[in-house]
């Protein structure tokens, strides 16, 4: 499955409608939009809001997938459940959540610091369990049809959910119809080990920052160990991998282009960046470039608060000897998995990780660069599709069948025909 990245940061509505169309034409899975919460953060001046955002993609398109991202720390889950639930129905099915818990925005919302992880994440489960109760508040039956192109109401199967948690109160139920999909497709993005539970119990689908194959193997194995135990269905949480990828017609040409992209980088900006991604606690603007880190400067990932996961990446690259160099050049993909080549080189990476069982999603950006876009469209997915990797052809009419997850439990879901 291939998701689409859709950057608002950088797009206009016309130019994500022009992205939304190229990936349906081509059968992409599903468009993804990240979200930042912060002026400058990341570059995210101007950033719009994801569900808006996709809300208005999912009118010019009918069948492509809808990823949002947006972070349990600063919403209300009630909240969520009418968001997420009101953009299933403009959809007819199609949407997604991809349940973050943010490493930056306090400032915009009453916090003079950011709550530590392990608040961050007990508010996330909470937040999962009233969202998710409240989609299955309405049972079978409490829709029925009319008739008459109407639908007639069955009050007593429609379930308040007297929530009472830590957290939060929510007597329920939820005040929209039973969703399309019963309830959107749950994704999640974290790879700490508060990440690597939340993920483990309630995700269909984590979205990962798995920079080599053996990272994409032990964390493949823990997360869905973990999963295993909770009783999960077999496969489950699926795994979403980033891809930054370098396309040239040669091997050649790819390597000189990584080559031209690095000589031409800001290393100054790209030493903040590296400081952003090892916790935001060093000062890397006195070290020389060609020299390792001293130990000193590498932070323990439990000492931090902000994006501890990361923190464990970049810690484990510094304390490999890496100089600061070759740090601030990988932090330019923060941590997520980067490779170069002709589409063919490109598609043995990702067949690799694919025939592992250590990659199942994964984005494909720049469908807005025609360069790019030729790339893809005309080189790495008609590879892919050769290889019997990406499909060529939506599954169903959800995007949850789209995806092949397996079914809600009847328990689980208050979906009906109407």
């Amino acid at each position: 499955m291939y998701a689409a990245a859709v950057d608002p940061a950088r797009s206009t509505l016309d130019s994500a409608i022009g992205v939304a169309k190229v990936a349906e034409e081509n059968r992409i899975d599903a468009l993804f939009a990240a979200d930042l919460l912060s002026f400058g953060a990341q570059g995210a001046i101007g950033a719009q809001e994801p569900l808006i955002y996709l809300s208005a993609l999912s009118a010019v398109t009918t069948q492509i997938g809808l990823i949002a991202t947006v972070t349990t720390t600063f919403h209300h889950p009630y909240n969520l459940a009418r968001l997420f639930g009101t953009l299933d129905h403009v959809s007819n099915g199609r949407s997604a959540w991809n349940a973050v818990t943010s490493s930056l925005g306090e400032e915009n919302y009453g916090d003079q610091e950011l709550p530590s992880p392990e608040h961050r994440y007990a508010r996330a489960a909470e937040s999962l369990e009233v969202v998710h109760a409240l989609f299955d508040s309405w049972g079978r039956g409490a829709l029925t049809p009319d008739g008459r192109g109407g639908a007639v109401l069955d009050p007593d199967r429609v379930r308040p959910i007297d929530y009472r948690g830590d957290h939060f109160t929510v007597r329920g139920p939820l005040n929209i119809p039973p969703l399309p999909q019963g309830r959107p497709v749950q994704f999640q993005a974290g790879q700490s080990a508060g990440g690597v539970e939340l993920g483990a119990r309630y995700a269909e689908a984590v979205f990962t920052s798995l920079t080599t194959f053996d990272d994409a193997l032990t964390y493949t194995r823990r997360i869905r160990a973990r999963a295993r135990e909770l009783g999960r269905p077999a496969g489950l949480p699926l795994i979403f991998s980033s891809f930054h990828a370098t396309y040239g017609a040669t091997e050649a040409e790819a390597a000189r282009l990584v080559r031209e992209q690095e000589e031409s980088y800001d290393f100054e900006a790209g030493r903040r960046l590296l400081e952003d991604m090892l916790g935001g606690g060093v000062d890397l603007s006195e070290l020389p470039l060609d020299r390792a880190l001293p130990e000193s400067l590498i932070p323990e990932s439990d000492s931090v608060h902000r994006r501890r996961g990361r923190v464990e990446i970049f810690a484990r690259l510094a304390a490999s000897g890496r100089t600061l160099r070759e740090l601030i050049l990988e932090a330019r993909h923060t941590g997520h998995w980067s490779a170069a080549g002709t589409p063919e080189q490109l598609a043995d990476a990702i067949e690799e990780r694919y025939r592992a069982g250590v990659l199942d999603i994964v984005t494909v950006g720049g469908l807005d660069d025609p360069r790019t876009r030729d790339f893809v469209t005309n080189g790495l997915l008609p590879e892919l599709r050769r290889r019997d990797i990406a499909g060529s052809d939506y599954r169903g009419a959800t995007f949850r069948e789209n995806l092949e997850l397996p079914p809600l439990p009847e328990a689980e879901t208050g979906r009906v025909a109407v």
